[in-house]
């Protein structure tokens, strides 16, 4: 086994961690520790304004080396989690500052417990921008744009949402309708909606099932825009995402006690 394949071990405590040589560093090495971390963050272990401890103990405590946690700061910088200055150390931003649609971060977020308000806030965005994608994926889609809606949704249903075939053609689905549009600012947005599709749909599968069969929700969506129908397509998008929420209550619901 590699020194990198050894940093997925997600459940050993940063202070129990086992003396070894430090692993080195590397892609996979940096990443884990900048997950390590920011899910730490992002789940409230470390508040604004803490300070990380510094590099020297850090990469003690993680069993790394002091160049890999670096480049992990570095990572966690670059999203707007952190902010390391030298002497001054390493110190958690507010989380207006969080950088809260990367992929990376939503992971980190649905990695524990999502906060309720979180979920909330990622289904109001998705009801502001996809109901008008799709109304203007209609109006503007090509036959490629069509060709690439329809293969999504064609493996969605071979798969079913229930594997990672199926939410990996799901993430396809939406990303192609936003590309539909032919908008620069929608498509680059491709890559965050996805993986808030994506990181909700596991979420509701965590515990049981999914409450129901969301694919037919997907074949309005599609017909409509098929048909060219604006305010169908439109009216289709709004009503998945709502009833996507709705699922995502229910579930949230039944974990209360």
């Amino acid at each position: 086994m590699g020194r990198d394949d050894d940093t997925h071990e997600q459940g050993e405590d940063y202070a129990t961690a086992s003396p070894r040589q430090p692993r080195g560093t590397g892609r996979r090495l940096h990443g884990a520790i900048a997950q390590k971390l920011g899910t730490a963050i992002v789940s409230g272990r470390y508040a604004p304004g803490d300070v990380l401890s510094g590099e020297v103990a850090f990469s003690e405590e993680l069993d790394v080396s002091r160049s890999a946690y670096r480049e992990a700061i570095q990572v966690l910088a670059a999203k707007g989690l952190v902010l390391s200055r030298p002497k001054a150390g390493t110190r958690v931003l507010p989380r207006e500052r969080w950088n809260l649609l990367d992929p990376d971060v939503l992971a980190w977020v649905f990695a524990e417990e999502p906060d309720p308000q979180f979920v909330r806030a990622l289904f109001e965005l998705r009801a502001i921008v996809e109901p008008a994608a799709a109304g203007l994926a209609a109006e503007r889609r090509d036959r490629a744009d069509l060709k690439a809606i329809r293969d999504a949704l064609a493996t969605m249903r071979r798969h079913t949402l229930a594997t990672e075939e199926g939410r990996a053609a799901d993430r396809q689905f939406h990303a192609a309708i936003l590309r539909a549009t032919h908008n620069d600012a929608l498509i680059v947005m491709s890559a965050s909606i996805g993986a808030a599709v994506n990181w909700t749909t596991q979420f509701k599968q965590r515990a049981r099932a999914l409450p129901r069969n969301p694919i037919p929700d997907h074949v309005r969506v599609q017909e409509a825009i098929a048909a060219q129908d604006v305010a169908g397509a439109t009216a289709a998008m709004r009503l998945l995402v709502d009833l996507a929420l709705d699922d995502t209550r229910s579930v949230m619901d039944a974990g209360r006690p």
